[in-house]
């Protein structure tokens, strides 16, 4: 199956130091890709040099001098930034000339140019940020992460059938558990927005199994977990800064004695594999979900290897084709 990614090769805090790299990485291991990169050519073509001359023959590059800071508001990239290496990325997914976009820019900007370009599927009214995160048992898919400060019961619902259908495509689960986040697992918890989006969520079709808690959603008590945009990002953020926080007290340990040392070297395989399980890289790569092409938002601060890792998430949403998906089986709100 051939797969075009255009990549905003500007976006991130390093742009085309570890955008073209991780390209290039991606490039040798699917030999039915190409990458557009979308940026300043002189900045690019220098990381494409020591490439070989196959992979570059599936790289093209479309030249601009703009592009979006993450410092820019979001009216200024939507209105003012029309040639933005962002804004010429999500195009070439409008026309179709390229099947998904990836960039490691602005959120704010990246969800607006993309759903001004883009539009929603009619039956959705939102889009939402999607991704998975580890839990003791695999990973969760949790929605929104971000993109709706505020959402209505009916978006909560329409996020809960969109994560239904993400975790049948991608992990292959006929029956996905669905599950809300609240501050308890009892029906009298949560405020009025969380109370009649588990009631309209009790009433749907959906393998629904109630409330969740925050520690819940590590247990692996559920395959989706649905939240706003404001308490999903905040949960996402706690999580990543938790781990991060964990992997510093082991390795401060480590560091204390001669003896920690050489437990530390003897425990070396333990604490890899406790690595790559919790490694926020791992997991890079939300899905722009809701919109009628893929849009794939990877970490600002992303480097090459997890980078690559949300290019290889926009390569599966492609394979499973997951706007349609969404346009075909998600139901009428009206």
């Amino acid at each position: 199956m051939a797969i075009t990614i255009a990549v905003d090769a500007m976006g991130g805090d390093f742009g085309p130091r570890v955008t073209v790299p991780a390209s290039l990485s991606v490039l040798a291991r699917y030999p039915d890709l190409k990458i557009i990169l979308v940026g300043q050519e002189t900045q690019i073509s220098p990381h494409l040099q020591k490439s070989s001359t196959i992979i570059k023959q599936r790289v093209s590059i479309v030249h601009t001098d703009e592009m979006v800071t993450m410092d820019d508001k979001i009216a200024v990239a939507l209105r003012n930034k029309r040639q933005s290496s962002m804004r010429l990325a999500i195009n070439l997914v409008h026309e179709k000339q390229a099947d998904a976009c990836v960039s490691a820019g602005n959120t704010g900007a990246l969800m607006a140019i993309s759903r001004f370009v883009l539009k929603t599927h009619a039956n959705i009214d939102r889009p939402a940020i999607l991704a998975p995160l580890p839990t003791q048992h695999g990973q969760v898919y949790m929605l929104d992460l971000g993109a709706n400060v505020d959402s209505e019961p009916k978006h909560l619902v329409q996020f809960a059938q969109m994560g239904n259908l993400v975790a049948k495509a991608l992990a292959d689960i006929a029956s996905p558990r669905i599950a809300l986040l609240n501050i308890g697992e009892e029906e009298i918890k949560g405020n009025e927005q969380i109370k009649q989006a588990h009631q309209l969520l009790k009433a749907s079709s959906l393998n629904y199994v109630g409330y969740i808690e925050g520690d819940g959603i590590f247990k692996g008590e559920a395959d989706v977990v649905v939240c706003d945009g404001f308490v999903g990002n905040v949960a996402l953020k706690t999580s990543e800064g938790v781990a991060k926080m964990f992997a510093s007290f082991i390795k401060q340990e480590i560091e204390k004695s001669w003896l920690n040392k050489i437990v530390g070297a003897i425990a070396y395989p333990i604490w890899r594999g406790l690595k790559q399980k919790m490694n926020p890289s791992n997991y890079n790569g939300a899905s722009l979900v809701g919109l009628t092409g893929i849009v794939i938002k990877s970490h600002g601060s992303a480097d090459q290897d997890s980078f690559a890792q949300a290019l290889k998430v926009a390569i599966k949403a492609i394979e499973q084709d997951i706007p349609s998906l969404i346009a075909q089986h998600l139901p009428s709100q009206e």
